[in-house]
């Protein structure tokens, strides 16, 4: 699979992943509350979630950068992102 599928319906060429945070320990930083309000300024915060934010999701697509906030967690990401469906065999044709 080429996405990483998150909440409300939205998905993420995984390509385009730059890295993946913890929005509580990483929103201390004063780099990434500057990232954070250049983002917002550049209308290039999503939020896809209804929940509580637990991580957020750098991701540097085609046309410009984009910052997901999610309400999954870090290591639940990452297991999406590791359990990839993979073929038992593969057909000659």
């Amino acid at each position: 699979m080429r996405y990483l599928q998150l909440e409300k319906g939205e998905s993420i060429d995984k390509n385009e992943i730059i890295g993946i945070f913890d929005i509580e320990s990483a929103s201390i930083s004063l780099a990434t509350k500057e990232l954070f309000k250049r983002k917002e300024e550049e209308h290039g915060v999503v939020s896809v979630s209804n929940d509580l934010p637990k991580s957020f999701i750098l991701c540097d697509g085609e046309y410009t950068d984009t910052v997901y906030i999610s309400g999954i967690s870090v290591d639940s990401i990452k297991k999406r992102l590791n359990n990839e469906i993979k073929p038992l065999w593969i057909k000659n044709i």
